[in-house]
């Protein structure tokens, strides 16, 4: 209401109670979450600081969880692989595109990507370095060794380089797409965030989507398909109530004596139940549809 910071003692609330570090934390959680800006309480106690970080993920003070993610790597000891940091104070210095990739530093994507365009053609730039990179950022995920909100920076710092490439192709003549995927939430389902992760990767790889959003019929899915002459489709669910219109989806497909291959992610699904309704694969993340549009569209192994 009246637009300023707030403080207290967090403490006072579990005075004469035992076990008081238990209520304290909670307390603690509980004031973030309202707004408080900054609680007086004891820095020592673990529990405490965790409790506060914790909530200022969740209230989106730590803005992509920066700050969580450094404490847990450094609570853990595992700061090595994939931890990538820029810490030259020379503005005129500019790391390598992969470490700027890894990093997740967009700010820096276009100068870098200006500065290999001297000496590299921009395929050669997509080939040997963009694909390798978020080959090594996908495979640290899996690790464990970065994070959800980490692997999304680097795609977005890589769709920075593509913006620089994409004006050095279209003068070079333009080139040819890695292949033409659609992505769809099925109907009913309006959480879309994990397609458009999945679409943001796959353009990163050079393939070109066709991105039918959020609770789309099966009707619109098959017409895409049909009419675009597909050999892969996407399918996302993130509920159980959902988990039927996907099925329903690649009935119709199937029905209309498509050709395309399915690809089918999200919370609710396993390899069991992808395979139950009928999908051609699975995949339990970003990285995996990869592996897919790869086997499909290149006939790579996946």
């Amino acid at each position: 209401t009246f637009g300023v910071c707030t403080t207290l003692g967090a403490s006072n609330v579990s005075f004469g109670l035992p076990v008081r570090p238990l209520l304290n934390g909670a307390f603690l959680s509980m004031a973030v979450y309202a707004g408080l800006d900054a609680p007086i309480t004891d820095p020592t106690v673990e529990s405490y600081m965790d409790a506060i970080r914790a909530a200022e993920v969740l209230t989106g003070k730590d803005t992509g969880a920066d700050d969580f993610i450094w404490y847990a790597k450094r609570k853990s000891a595992d700061v090595s692989e994939g931890s990538s940091s820029i810490t030259s104070s020379n503005p005129s210095v500019v790391p390598e595109l992969s470490e700027i990739i890894l990093g997740g530093f967009e700010d820096k994507a276009v100068q870098a990507t200006e500065i290999l365009l001297k000496t590299k053609t921009p395929l050669e730039i997509i080939d040997d370095v963009i694909v390798p990179t978020m080959e090594q950022s996908g495979k640290l995920y899996e690790k464990g060794t970065i994070f959800l909100p980490q692997m999304i920076r680097s795609a977005d710092t890589v769709k920075k380089a593509f913006d620089v490439l994409k004006l050095a192709l279209e003068k070079e003549g333009g080139h040819e797409s890695a292949g033409r995927i659609a992505l769809a939430t099925v109907k009913g389902d309006i959480h879309d965030i994990g397609k458009n992760i999945v679409k943001s990767m796959l353009e990163n790889y050079g393939y070109e989507i066709i991105d039918l959003g959020k609770d789309v019929p099966p009707e619109v899915v098959v017409q895409t398909a049909k009419k675009e002459n597909l050999r892969l489709v996407g399918l996302s669910a993130l509920m159980t109530t959902t988990i039927r219109n996907m099925e329903e989806t690649i009935r119709q497909i199937r029905a209309a004596n498509l050709s395309c291959k399915i690809m089918v992610g999200g919370a609710v699904l396993t390899k069991e139940y992808a395979a139950r309704i009928g999908a051609d694969y699975y995949c339990a993340n970003a990285i995996d549809s990869v592996r897919v549009a790869k086997a499909v569209l290149k006939g790579e192994e996946k």
